[in-house]
């Protein structure tokens, strides 16, 4: 009798159910319909019209994206290795796209995804980050350039919609052309063309140029200041940066610059040119397409009309053969003075007399050393049955050492002395800063603290406030509040930066200005010290060859080596001098094709990942 009862009960209650079901569902379903149409019509009530086109936003956690707008023409056919075309057209509806990254090989490093040679030539598109109240503001624009060494990487990597929205900024981030289409010298291209422009070798800085203009044109519409747009980037994002300081077509673009982890480097077309400068300079890489395809290019059609992946693959060829860097930023006096990027930097006829803020991280070196098998054990405590690798430093003090001496050098040439060339030009409102942040957790599959450090790029995630890491990111960003302090007080200095030209913070921080008598910086950590520090790259590399730290002689000459060839133009002339002889007996190249071959012999790579 229970039992019937029950059931009697539960096939009313079912009846019942589902028209209380269809009572419930039925206008939560209308109210969804309305809210989808509210939205739409809110997104529309966004649209913009621009220059280049109508966009309208994409709605993110936090503030507004829009995606994908066109700045300059597609440089492909006719256009391949030209300044980019200004793009005008008011009517067009701008859709969003998926990886239209610049031409690159693939990469997992804040690069384009996928295998083999990826992107397209159809790449010139930036993104707006703004906060969701954007109309008739007036407020401070941030212009990010990525990094990746001007051969990789794209604007979608990093999301900046928290900075925009704590802050009340606008944020910018744009794709440029990359590698052997972004800066190529060879006669064949510029000596028969008529434009100026079209005769420069620097058509990614002309890329950052365009995008620069095209937000004077139109950054007023999403609610931005075009009289306050501040440049920032990282690495080759950081070099840039520098570029466009130098550069006498940039004049009235921006208003200030923040550069990260930068470098000086630039070539004479000559170097960029001949066989007998670069190894990989156009004109090797010429004849290398000619051995691939046939072809004798003697004609600006023949070069133009090769695909982006012949071309990239004769570039690769190149470089698996040497240890040069394809020239890029080029000093064609155009864009780039013919006196060089870090000397133009000192000449105030190029001075935009502007605050300007340098830095680095305390540990730059580690992205690459700490991955290196000659400085890194790697075992499987569990066996290769279970490739869980744990990586260990095999000589601690040779791998501090050469962390320091490295990165030390990184600042000398990437910070102090841009900083004091902008002195000699005259500007005054510049600031120095090094990252030191690092607190790390340690695992027993590696000790991050020690390997890693404040390394190459590892700042970034401050100012995104968005902490990736791969499978690893619980050891190298691990919640805590200190590392949240050092994200909310980096985008405030940022931020702080871009609105008054000053990176201090009232109440934790009165920043010095940069100068040539005691060159002072302020340590970005869990809390902030003012410090000063003298070095210059000889007194460095000096200090190589005097160190009571156990090097053989070959591993002294090269550090030295490597810390007078990069960063900066190549002084590597000069260390005969410095090691008073003791590296004139090593071929220093052969040295380390011998030791990569050793390694490769014993572990398979030179990579321990």
């Amino acid at each position: 009798m229970f039992y019937e009862f029950n059931y009697l009960i539960s096939t009313i209650n079912t009846s019942l159910f589902q028209n209380s079901l269809k009572a419930i569902i039925q206008p939560m379903y209308l109210r969804s319909i309305i809210l989808l149409i509210f939205f739409s019509f809110a997104l529309e009530a966004n649209q913009v019209n621009t220059s280049s086109g109508i966009t309208s936003p994409e709605k993110l956690k936090n503030g507004l994206r829009w995606n994908d707008i066109p700045y300059a023409l597609p440089p492909v056919g006719e256009l391949r290795w030209k300044a980019p075309r200004a793009f005008e057209n008011r009517q067009a509806i701008i859709l969003d796209q998926e990886n239209n990254g610049c031409v690159q090989e693939a990469s997992v490093y804040a690069g384009v995804p996928g295998s083999g040679i990826v992107g397209q030539e159809d790449c010139l598109y930036l993104d707006i980050y703004t906060p969701d109240e954007y109309l008739n503001q007036d407020l401070p624009v941030m212009f990010w350039i990525h990094g990746g060494a001007n051969t990789s990487g794209w604007k979608d990597y990093y999301d900046f919609s928290s900075l925009a929205t704590e802050h009340n900024l606008v944020v910018v981030v744009i794709n440029y052309r990359l590698g052997p289409l972004g800066w190529f010298y060879h006669p064949v291209i510029q000596k028969f063309t008529q434009e100026t422009l079209d005769q420069s070798s620097n058509f990614g800085t002309l890329d950052l140029i365009a995008a620069l203009k095209w937000v004077q044109k139109n950054i007023e519409l999403f609610g931005g200041d075009k009289n306050n747009v501040t440049i920032f980037g990282e690495s080759a994002g950081g070099h840039n940066v520098l570029a466009l300081l130098a550069s006498p077509l940039s004049h009235n673009l921006f208003h200030k610059a923040i550069g990260q982890s930068a470098y000086t480097t630039s070539y004479s077309i000559q170097y960029a040119h001949n066989e007998l400068g670069s190894a990989m300079s156009s004109h090797n890489a010429i004849e290398e397409l000619k051995k691939q395809t046939g072809l004798t290019f003697d004609s600006a059609e023949e070069l133009r009309n090769i695909s982006t992946k012949t071309l990239f693959e004769a570039y690769k060829t190149l470089d698996s053969k040497t240890y040069d860097y394809l020239p890029i930023t080029i000093r064609d006096g155009i864009v780039i003075p013919e006196e060089g990027l870090k000397s133009a930097l000192g000449n105030s006829a190029f001075s935009k007399n502007i605050p300007v803020m340098l830095g680095t991280n305390k540990d730059e070196i580690s992205l690459y050393i700490g991955i290196s098998p000659y400085f890194i054990k790697k075992t499987y405590p569990f066996t290769k049955l279970i490739p869980i690798p744990r990586l260990k430093i095999k000589d601690p003090e040779l791998y501090a050492y050469w962390l320091k001496v490295r990165s030390d050098a990184w600042k000398v040439r990437g910070a102090d002395e841009p900083l004091l060339q902008l002195l000699k030009a005259g500007s005054s409102e510049l600031y120095a800063y090094r990252f030191d942040w690092d607190e790390q957790r340690k695992s027993f599959f590696a000790d991050f603290p020690s390997i890693m450090g404040a390394a190459h790029g590892y700042e970034i995630a401050f100012l995104t406030n968005d902490y990736k890491y791969g499978p690893i990111t619980r050891y190298v960003y691990p919640k805590s509040k200190s590392r949240d302090d050092m994200g909310t007080n980096m985008r405030a200095i940022w931020a702080n930066f871009a609105k008054t030209g000053s990176p201090s913070l009232k109440g934790k921080i009165d920043w010095p200005a940069y100068n040539k008598f005691n060159q002072p910086f302020v340590k970005l950590d869990s809390t902030f010290e003012i410090a000063e520090e003298k070095n210059t790259l000889e007194k460095l590399v000096e200090g190589i060859f005097n160190s009571n730290v156990g090097l053989s002689s070959l591993q002294k000459c090269l550090m030295a080596r490597d810390s007078l060839k990069n960063i900066g133009d190549s002084l590597f002339h000069k260390l005969p001098e410095l090691s008073s002889g003791l590296c004139n007996s090593y071929d220093l190249d052969e040295e380390y094709r011998k030791l990569e071959k050793d390694l490769i012999r014993q572990y398979g790579s030179l990579s321990v990942l």
